[in-house]
């Protein structure tokens, strides 16, 4: 297997730039009006470090561009307890009457609840109870992440998530497959949310300078039993395996696995120079609803290696740019040989633009049901 090195794109930094700006959203969207007033309350907020957090602050940058107004409910401005067995992830400790004052506060036409968590729970017990529509988003597998830790069954966590989902005029989901799915076990008024990334975060910049050996394989994401990551770092590859994030299972991987090197987490900035950096993005997760991870690094030029998932297939979109395979081992090393350029045409697919008109349109549909 023939060692890849890392290309920039043919088209040049120049070009990308511009392909970007002359993608820019429309001055307004249909939503967007003098009367249409958007509240998004989430559990998942900076300081975490997830693809849901990212996911929300990446669309707040975008909104102000199609004339939305909009207001956010987060942890921010609660005290918060740590998740039990994940300390890192903090839960807002807030009263139903603060919820519903920063809902009423922004005086909105609707409230969009990313999250099933405690404000997520309040949120929606405000919407029921003063008749505001709202949509939710199924961003999380919550049942299998429960699973993995407690013996709960399934089909007790699920009955939870479809009454919190049952009231919502639509409820979001990442893939026709996920929608599917969750359709097959109950849930209703489900539509389509198209994912995307900060493309130019990622795609542009220099690449990291590592003194490590080469090739590098790459995961970035949480470090918990539901991400799989041993199954990464116990794969007999050359090189070096990279390991950017973190998470209640850190201590013990860096036991297990000491060659690896773990990096921590960062920043967006800094992560993409790392992506830009890396041979192969190695991504082991069985649980993931979609996997933006896997969007970032294709954005960044980096071939990916997956097990077979409908948000892989989603992410690729027909672009050879990675490889899926039950043998994970083998598709980290055929990846090796997949053109950067593939890679980030199909990283530029998945843009923050896109994902935004889809968002917006489902809140319009949900508006006028």
């Amino acid at each position: 297997m023939a060692q890849a090195t890392v290309q920039r794109a043919g088209a040049g930094p120049e070009d990308l730039r511009a392909e970007i700006a002359t993608s820019a959203i429309p001055a307004r969207a249909s939503f967007a009006n003098d009367r249409e007033r958007l509240v998004i309350v989430t559990d998942a907020w900076r300081p975490q470090i997830n693809g849901v957090a990212r996911t929300y602050e990446w669309l707040a940058r975008e909104l102000p561009a199609l004339g939305v107004t909009f207001s956010f409910v987060t942890p921010e401005g609660f005290p918060t307890v740590g998740l039990p067995t994940y300390r890192q992830i903090r839960l807002a400790l807030a009263s139903p009457a603060a919820v519903a004052r920063s809902i009423d506060a922004a005086r909105p036409s609707t409230v969009h609840i990313a999250t099933e968590g405690p404000l997520g729970l309040l949120a929606r017990r405000h919407c029921l109870r003063t008749g505001l529509p709202f949509t939710t988003c199924y961003h999380t597998r919550y049942p299998e992440y429960a699973a993995a830790r407690f013996p709960l069954p399934l089909s007790w966590s699920y009955a939870a998530l479809r009454r919190f989902h049952r009231a919502a005029r639509t409820t979001m989901v990442a893939t026709p497959e996920l929608k599917a799915e969750l359709a097959s076990r109950g849930f209703e008024h489900l539509a389509i949310w198209r994912r995307g990334v900060d493309v130019g975060t990622f795609a542009l910049g220099p690449a990291a300078v590592l003194p490590f050996q080469r090739p590098y394989f790459l995961y970035a994401g949480r470090l918990a039993v539901e991400k799989n990551v041993e199954a990464f770092l116990a794969l007999d590859l050359p090189g070096t395996k990279i390991v950017a994030g973190d998470g209640p299972q850190r201590a013990e991987l860096q036991r297990r696995f000491p060659d690896a090197r773990f990096l921590g987490a960062l920043g967006s900035s800094t992560l993409g120079a790392l992506y830009r950096a890396a041979d192969v993005f190695v991504f082991p997760s069985r649980t993931d609803t979609f996997g933006l991870v896997m969007a970032e690094a294709l954005a960044a030029g980096t071939p990916v290696a997956a097990y077979p998932s409908a948000g892989a297939h989603a992410i690729f979109g027909g672009h050879k740019c990675g490889v899926l395979d039950e043998d994970l081992r083998k598709a980290a090393l055929e990846a090796l040989d997949i053109s950067r350029d593939v890679a980030r045409a199909a990283g530029a697919e998945h843009s923050m633009t896109k994902s935004v008109r889809s968002f917006l349109a489902i809140l319009e549909a949900a508006r006028i049901a």
